[in-house]
């Protein structure tokens, strides 16, 4: 985790990817090797938790899923 991302659990998924979008956008406007590395770093952090969330998510739902329901047994 990028140290300057903070506590990334506090941020809603709809602006986590405003912020994944708004670094790209910055990432390929800059041509500053060590600025490109710092974004990239936050571009990883927002990324992961993004990814845990969505697979957290539908882990949910696969555990939820009542496959007796699914499946005719006769």
């Amino acid at each position: 985790m990028h140290p300057l991302a903070g506590d990334l659990s506090q941020i809603k998924d709809a602006e986590l990817e405003l912020k994944i979008g708004d670094l790209s956008k910055k990432y390929f406007m800059t041509n500053n090797f060590l600025v490109r590395e710092q974004i990239a770093g936050l571009l990883d952090s927002y990324k992961e938790e993004l990814s845990n969330r969505r697979n957290a998510a539908l882990k949910k739902l696969m555990d939820n899923k009542n496959l007796d329901k699914l499946v005719k047994v006769n």
